[in-house]
């Protein structure tokens, strides 16, 4: 959607300015807060003003902006706008009173327009709809980047996820429109189409990455009773130069992020290893650690008993048997 109307003429509704002055309170809190030790996480900096370039963006409080219908907006200060998408399941549960909106944002990215609601919402039936069965499969999940995820069940099937890479099937594309980009003179017309075709190449890579993610862990989270996992340091992992674009294409931390609270809504059980867990580098029949394993060995012989062990197969049995064994 795109804003016209009264937007030309200069009018803001007064929520914007008293929202956008909110979060950078907020944000100058969280840095002060982060210099003297009271907040947890990386330190942060200063607080930065949003540039242009990186898309328009703002925020009513409370109810003022709401669905009138399915397919319309309304928005103060700017008027009734269309919506691509259905929200029907959003005005079915207002007019119940099953959902109350607590704030709307609306943004600009890629030369689209997007409208984003924060809403209150009772999941409980929800979460009934799609409660996993107690009777359902643990798995193990062992985490890579070869194959994305292999999953060993306590049925005894084994499973693989391959990702679709997003990042690296677009980086023609990408070289070419940043390319395109790097030689248009500042400031021109034909530089701000550059710029959106690359800004159109990463939402389609972000896209792509995200419905697979979301497609995975909900699946997974529906049909497991428990689902044993790895702890990766993914900010340590990206640290590896000939590594780091394809393990931040593969979304680990987002992946584990997800699985997390939807195993609160379906009732999944989600247990983490320890961070120092060999799950790769212990034999899944005698227990051996071989500690000469290293990360291009696919394939491995036990020194101990003589199996020949696929890696991550391997590493995703030792995670179900340590999770079975944790919680007997």
């Amino acid at each position: 959607m795109r804003p016209f109307g009264r937007f030309a003429e200069g009018k803001l509704s007064s929520r914007v300015p008293k929202e956008a002055c909110r979060v950078r309170a907020a944000g100058l809190k969280n840095y002060f807060d982060s210099r003297a030790g009271k907040r947890k996480g990386a330190r942060m900096g200063w607080p930065k003003w949003r540039k242009r370039k990186h898309g328009s963006r703002f925020r009513y409080d409370a109810d003022r902006a709401k669905p009138l219908d399915a397919r319309t907006v309304r928005l103060p200060a700017v008027g009734d706008v269309a919506t691509r998408e259905d929200m029907s399941w959003l005005t079915g549960r207002m007019a119940t009173g099953d959902a109350r909106l607590l704030g709307t944002t609306i943004r600009e990215q890629a030369g689209r327009w997007w409208i984003s609601f924060q809403i209150e919402v009772d999941r409980d039936e929800i979460n009934k709809q799609n409660t996993v069965d107690t009777d359902a499969p643990k798995c193990g999940i062992d985490l890579g980047l070869k194959t994305f995820a292999v999953i060993k069940n306590s049925d005894g099937t084994t499973e693989e996820i391959h990702a679709p890479k997003p990042l690296k099937a677009a980086q023609q594309a990408l070289k070419r429109a940043n390319r395109k980009l790097a030689r248009s003179k500042e400031g021109s017309a034909n530089r701000t189409k550059a710029r959106k075709r690359v800004a159109r190449l990463h939402l389609r890579v972000v896209d792509r990455r995200r419905d697979f993610l979301h497609k995975t862990t909900t699946r997974l989270t529906r049909t497991k009773s428990a689902i044993a996992v790895e702890t990766l340091n993914v900010k340590g992992m990206v640290k590896n130069r000939k590594l780091a674009r394809a393990i931040s294409d593969a979304g680990f931390g987002e992946f584990i992020r997800q699985l997390d609270y939807k195993a609160d809504w379906y009732g999944t059980r989600i247990w983490k290893a320890d961070r120092w867990f060999p799950s790769s580098k212990t034999c899944g029949d005698c227990g051996r650690i071989n500690r000469a394993l290293v990360l291009a060995d696919r394939t491995w012989i036990c020194p101990g008993c003589g199996v020949l062990h696929g890696r991550d197969q391997n590493a995703a049995g030792n995670l179900l048997a340590a999770m079975l064994i944790d919680t007997a």
